[in-house]
């Protein structure tokens, strides 16, 4: 989808302009002067990376959330476990994240041009603009100046917001992140890009209560249509699963168009049609697709401010502290 200049101008204004400057030391120009071929490169990079597997920009989407809900913003999802320590991208919800790769690729290109410049912490948070991006979705100004993380626990991951939360859970998860309900809802809309293993929404599709087999909020033929991608069988593959909306590759509304007809994939997807705090926002952007990608930009430049850390190190690799 090719955006204006007026319309990427006028998204970034609004960005902008939300982000108040108090809230955080990052800035949008951050590396003019000491790398200013940063951007270019990261955004080459997650292109020709997306090329090759239209995976990535799922798992490059959804390696941001899942680093800035643990410890803030700090790249530590991206450590490796030691013999001492098992870290986050080990954790059982970060097993689907993969593309690893395209970061590492990203950092050591950076290495060569910027050497010790620009943090990991950066180089995810721009990637998973430019996936939004390149998918057709909206563009903001990153805000930089993040430093890395040292720290990095697999048992952390537990904190990340599961699939079979109920509102008022995804509301007190999302508000310890200094995020709001409506962010909750406008960062749920991520789930317009990506696939999910079977394993993270099949409670859903049989013996659901002991009143319902079948969840009764889910749009009974998608259930019947899941139940034959996740067969009860031993051999089933390791990769059953499905898309979490019918235009996965596409960044778009179609995931609140599919809510509303009882086809959102993860309970706490469906779960958002059922509560009067949340249930108008899913309402307004399923028919104002222009109101969620100005509210997704806006919330994800928020999202990025979260628990930054201003002092510390620019990993040079990025498995491991330096």
């Amino acid at each position: 989808m090719a955006f204006s200049k007026g319309l990427i101008f006028a998204m970034m204004f609004v960005v902008l302009a939300i982000v108040k400057p108090s809230e955080g030391a990052l800035d949008a120009h951050y590396y003019d002067r000491s790398c200013p071929a940063a951007e270019k490169i990261i955004l080459e990079t997650v292109r020709n990376a997306t090329l090759y597997d239209p995976k990535v920009p799922a798992r490059l989407l959804r390696m941001f959330f899942h680093d800035c809900f643990i410890r803030g913003c700090d790249a530590s999802i991206l450590l490796d476990s030691t013999r001492s320590n098992q870290a986050e991208k080990d954790g059982p919800p970060n097993i689907s994240v993969r593309s690893f790769y395209v970061i590492e690729d990203a950092k050591r290109k950076l290495e060569k041009a910027c050497p010790r410049t620009v943090s990991c912490a950066d180089v995810i948070a721009i990637a998973a603009r430019d996936v939004v991006t390149l998918s057709g979705g909206p563009y903001w100004s990153v805000l930089k100046g993040r430093k890395d993380g040292t720290i990095s626990r697999a048992n952390e991951t537990r904190n990340l917001p599961a699939p079979t939360f109920n509102v008022s859970q995804l509301i007190q998860s999302f508000a310890a992140r200094g995020l709001s309900v409506k962010d909750m809802v406008t960062l749920s809309g991520g789930h317009t890009i990506g696939f999910s293993h079977c394993s993270s929404f099949e409670s859903r599709l049989q013996n659901f209560s002991k009143l319902h087999d079948i969840d009764p909020s889910m749009n009974y033929a998608f259930a019947q249509t899941l139940k034959k991608k996740c067969p009860r069988s031993s051999n089933r593959g390791k990769n059953a699963g499905t898309v979490l909306d019918s235009t996965s590759s596409v960044f778009d509304n179609v995931y609140y168009k599919q809510i509303l007809s009882g086809k959102g994939v993860f309970g706490s997807d469906q779960a958002l049609l059922g509560d009067s705090r949340t249930k108008w926002i899913v309402e307004t952007f399923a028919r104002d697709q222009k109101a969620f990608f100005r509210e997704f930009a806006a919330s994800m430049v928020k999202l990025g401010n979260f628990g930054v850390k201003e002092t510390g190190q620019v990993r040079v690799n990025t498995r491991f502290v330096n």
